[in-house]
């Protein structure tokens, strides 16, 4: 007992994340697409059994994303890694990804399908389905806000560096959940007038929403692998990243 003992502390003293928190792949359906996303179940359960969706950036399933899970996973949050693309469907660039996450933005039901059915699967693994929040990343982060449209049953809404466009023939509805936006000042891909839109839509919609700019950081400004040129538009910012996640957990604590 005493070696088995000896060799559990070793493990997690070694493999902290793997002890603490383990990534488990699971396949659902989506009709005849077969989608496969990751689910993380805390060791220490909050006794709300509060729940949280991660939505990926375009280029699908990522580090990112897996590591948010595990990391919320460890502060007694079930977590779940939503898989939009489906199997056999993963961009291997930036042109495929472009045009896979420009199909989901046209075809925005679609999209908000494979949102739902990724929720269902949070729930299923055990998360309250009255305490949920969803968050992304990028076009992730644009999923997110349309879980908001859409009016999922859910307690939060957080959006990183996301896409904040709506198709101006699009009824502006009721928002039940609150939501946050944490966005790059210096962002090149979402315009004045497309922002000044979004927070329109917020204020007839009636939402309990907040938007947080942070300087000198553009698109992507979470993602440690898109170097750090903010001329390029996508940049990785360790500040504002550092500083949005402290808002994301403030976040959690208020809806949660």
């Amino acid at each position: 007992m005493k070696t088995k003992f000896s060799l559990l502390l070793l493990l997690a003293l070694l493999f902290p994340k793997a002890i603490t928190a383990q990534l488990k792949v699971i396949d659902y359906n989506d009709g005849e697409q077969k989608l496969s996303g990751f689910v993380v179940k805390p060791t220490k359960v909050l006794k709300s059994k509060a729940g949280i969706l991660i939505l990926p950036a375009w280029m699908g399933i990522d580090d990112h994303a897996k590591e948010s899970a595990t990391d919320l996973a460890k502060l007694g949050y079930y977590t779940f890694v939503a898989d939009i693309y489906g199997v056999g469907n993963k961009p291997t660039n930036y042109s495929e990804a472009g045009q896979k996450a420009g199909y989901y933005k046209k075809n925005i039901q679609e999209y908000q399908k494979r949102i739902q059915l990724a929720l269902d699967q949070l729930i299923k693994q055990g998360a309250n389905p009255d305490d949920i929040v969803v968050m992304g990343y990028c076009f992730g982060g644009t999923g997110a806000i349309e879980a908001a449209r859409s009016n999922m049953k859910v307690k939060g809404i957080v959006s990183f560096h996301g896409g904040l466009g709506r198709d101006e023939a699009r009824t502006i509805e009721p928002i039940t959940a609150k939501v946050l936006v944490l966005h790059g000042a210096d962002d090149p891909y979402e315009s004045e007038t497309e922002i000044k839109a979004f927070q329109e839509e917020m204020r007839k919609s009636t939402s309990d929403w907040q938007m947080v700019y942070y300087a000198n950081a553009v698109h992507s400004f979470t993602d440690k692998n898109a170097g750090t040129d903010n001329s390029k538009g996508a940049a990785y910012n360790e500040k504002a990243y550092k500083r949005s996640w402290v808002a994301l957990l403030d976040f959690l604590k208020e809806v949660l």
